[in-house]
């Protein structure tokens, strides 16, 4: 068994979030192993919930790739090669698949692995010591699991566990009293769900005597979670932010209903009774998984109801 390890999932939300059981695996078989995460800066705060995470390595290609001509930018790259290049690893494992993740890893010193030609989304494989073959059928955790199992030379073990964890947060513009977040921002507007369903959701709530909080992320999220607590009783959309203040929130909350969204999945990693909206994605390939506090509704073409998701999401958080 390896004893030093760098794991390459550098993005998205949903993807490191999916990457967690994986480490929760290694710690499960060798508790002594050294195990650094290399990931994009703005997610950097979920592999440093995990406590079998030692290090974390910020990295900042995509704000690299905007801002090329600026000459601190190679003075930035540098310095993340040579913190890649700090510790020599037994296994580095590109679980991301894609160009930009095969860079990382052949940044850092050790022996390279990742998916074949087959099992991944760029044709990757030569720039690794060592392949396998991972079926795209098993959903993205089991993909992680499997190929960090294969690498290092042990079974999957049994169950599925995230090991995140973070205590609930209060803010000073979160009224007192049982409230549910709202996650009704995601990155295609094939997978948004109406906004009427997201009122007649809230106003459920409401009616139960629970506040709704609408997050959100940028000026047009902003608008709409306006719109929708505009016709609430008892909603707050809260300032920006920080994955940090997020996790904080999903802690301390009722429940959670996100649509296709990797903040759905840190509720749900983090315990959370968590209901995740499906209208224009399969929840058996990235949905969801392995929390037994939370349920995916819907899929492409058949997006839930208000009704739908109120009895089930009362149901996890009785």
């Amino acid at each position: 068994m390896a004893k030093s390890i760098l794991l390459v999932k550098t993005s998205s939300l949903g993807d490191v979030i999916h990457a967690l059981p994986a480490v929760s695996d290694v710690r499960t078989v060798a508790a002594d192993a050294r195990l650094d995460w290399a990931v994009e800066e703005p997610f950097a705060a979920v592999p440093r919930l995990h406590a079998g995470v030692t290090a974390v390595i910020p990295v900042a290609i995509r704000r690299w790739r905007r801002a090329l001509w600026r000459g601190r930018t190679y003075g930035e790259i540098a310095a993340c090669v040579r913190n890649l290049r700090e510790q020599p690893y037994d296994a580095i494992v590109d679980a991301q698949g894609l160009f930009k993740s095969a860079l990382i890893a052949l940044a850092a010193r050790g022996t390279r692995y990742g998916f074949d030609r087959r099992s991944s989304r760029e044709p990757l494989a030569w720039l690794y010591d060592r392949t396998f073959s991972i079926s795209w059928e098993l959903h993205a955790v089991e993909r992680n699991r499997r190929l960090l199992a294969q690498t290092l030379g042990y079974e999957v073990p049994a169950g599925c566990a995230y090991g995140i964890s973070t205590a609930p947060r209060r803010f000073g513009w979160l009224a007192a009293g049982a409230y549910v977040v709202l996650l009704h921002a995601t990155s295609g507007n094939y997978k948004l769900w109406d906004e009427s369903n997201w009122v007649a959701l809230g106003d459920a709530f409401n009616s139960s005597g629970v506040s709704c909080v609408l997050p959100w992320g940028s000026e047009r999220e902003r608008g709409r979670s306006e719109r929708i607590a505009r016709k609430l009783r008892a909603a707050a959309v809260p300032p920006l932010l920080s994955l940090d203040d997020l996790g904080g929130l999903f802690a301390g909350a009722k429940a959670v209903v996100g649509v296709d969204t990797g903040l759905a999945h840190l509720a749900a990693a983090l315990g959370t009774p968590t209901v995740g909206v499906y209208c224009g994605t399969d929840p058996a390939a990235t949905g969801i998984y392995g929390c037994a506090r939370a349920v995916n509704l819907g899929g492409i073409g058949r997006a839930p109801t208000p009704s739908q998701v109120i009895t089930v999401a009362e149901k996890l958080a009785s």
